[in-house]
């Protein structure tokens, strides 16, 4: 019977819903910890709740930086309101009657603390460490003198290259990057007319060509100035202070001729789509 009973037990311990991938011990607790130094809530911990005060502060110290003797802690409920004050160093946890979810928030009363002035969370006041050219040129095993050695075996070495090598795997060299020329799209713009009603792919808007032609601060070649029949452009018919057609905002822009189809390309009139009622 007895042996009978303990399987029963065991059967339910084992069955027993969990909130975690582990059964959580009756003893322990689970906090929400936050620091009157830092922004950001810490994290959740675990604590036992045996546990001295005065042990807690020695454990939240090495996760937040303040000195024990500094420390004061508080309990806060879920809304953040009823703070409970941990004041006595040799009182356990559980004397405080702590639940899961409750925030332990840590009041740092040390003025030169690490975590005071945004120390721990703020990169830009940590100090960076910057080598000089001369200084690294002379070290060793550095990855620019690696680069160096390799690329003088192979004037083609990439580390792209090299890491398609080692997986055994083809390297395509990548095409050189293409410079826009100044007749660029010319044979497509002859086709195209001022005026003419058209539509832009991939996207299918339509509207009316206001201007053909080259365009200062966009790549080189032919571009065509198209007023859309509605606000789905970037501009107003100018570029960078220049005026190449008058049109209103957000209803201009600049595509190049082989993105523009010239023909009958009515504007689209929302009520076609309607059924007749």
């Amino acid at each position: 019977m007895v042996a009978t009973e303990d399987m029963r037990v065991l059967r339910e311990y084992v069955t027993a819903p969990s909130s975690g991938s582990q059964q959580q011990a009756e003893s322990t607790v689970v906090l929400h910890v936050t620091h009157s130094n830092l922004k950001l809530q810490m994290m959740e911990l675990r604590f036992d709740l045996h546990t001295s005060v005065k042990g807690l502060k020695e454990k939240l110290s090495t996760h937040c930086g303040t000195s024990p003797p500094a420390m004061v802690l508080q309990l806060l409920d879920s809304s953040g309101q009823g703070p409970v004050a941990l004041q006595d160093d040799y009182r356990q946890l559980g004397y405080y009657s702590p639940y899961d979810g409750q925030t332990l928030h840590i009041m740092d009363l040390d003025p030169h603390s690490f975590s005071a002035h945004g120390w721990l969370e703020d990169t830009s006041k940590v100090e960076k460490f910057v080598m000089s050219d001369e200084a690294y040129s002379q070290r060793e095993n550095t990855y620019k003198k690696y680069k160096e050695q390799k690329q003088k075996e192979d004037p083609d070495w990439t580390a792209e290259k090299e890491l398609c090598q080692r997986r055994g795997v083809p390297y395509v060299k990548p095409e050189a990057k293409k410079t826009a020329g100044e007749d660029d799209f010319a044979g497509e713009a002859e086709l195209l007319e001022v005026g003419q009603r058209c539509g832009c792919t991939p996207a299918g808007r339509r509207g009316t060509i206001r201007y053909i032609g080259k365009v200062d601060g966009l790549p080189g070649g032919f571009w065509v100035g198209v007023e859309y029949d509605e606000p789905l452009g970037k501009n107003d018919g100018s570029v960078k202070g220049k005026r190449y057609f008058q049109c209103s905002s957000n209803y201009g822009s600049f595509v190049r001729p082989d993105k523009v189809e010239m023909g009958d390309f009515p504007a689209i009139d929302e009520l076609d789509d309607l059924d007749e009622i």
